[in-house]
């Protein structure tokens, strides 16, 4: 049995949400789609929910965001202002996404770091491309400007006698100094 939905109201945690375009369609092989996804999803940014990672696959979408209200809200105007912008741009009322979305709560900075990997990798897994950086539709590509992390999803830093923090480089336990 699934377990039931940890209702989300501005609790300052930070998720990585996915869904699916209805039947797995590749409507963002098109690119005035693709655009109008992100034109929607930067609109939000910023009052509705902070955006740290994303990538927009043909057929569904991974994004690691904090939410400025609840989860549900920041995916309703995620997925639904979408609806809304193709209606009115393209005159389609065709289906567009798959009922739901999955969610999962980060829960430290080395869950943050694996989820991260995972969105840029997922085009280069697909075959889309081959680096990350070359896929234009992800956090990756150079140039696309993102909040920043929250602070308690930043590795930690060690601390250095007398209460005072000091960074320290990972070493491997195998590593001679």
């Amino acid at each position: 049995m699934k377990p039931a939905r940890e209702r989300t109201t501005n609790n300052s945690q930070t998720y990585l949400v996915t869904s699916d375009t209805w039947e797995r369609r590749a409507l963002f092989r098109n690119e005035a789609w693709a655009r109008l996804f992100f034109k929607n999803l930067l609109a939000h940014r910023g009052q509705t929910y902070l955006l740290h990672e994303f990538v927009l696959m043909p057929d569904h979408f991974h994004l690691l965001i904090t939410p400025l209200t609840s989860l549900e809200r920041a995916v309703q105007l995620v997925k639904g202002g979408f609806c809304f912008w193709v209606k009115r741009e393209f005159e389609s009322s065709a289906e567009i996404w798959r009922r739901g979305f999955a969610d999962h709560r980060i829960r430290d900075a080395e869950d943050y770091a694996s989820r991260r990997i995972y969105i840029h990798l997922n085009p280069v897994r697909k075959h889309l491309c081959e680096t990350p950086e070359q896929h234009r539709f992800s956090s990756a590509f150079p140039g696309w400007k993102l909040d920043p992390i929250p602070q308690r999803l930043k590795p930690h830093a060690f601390e250095a006698p007398y209460g005072t923090a000091e960074a320290v480089p990972f070493q491997s336990p195998n590593t001679k100094v």
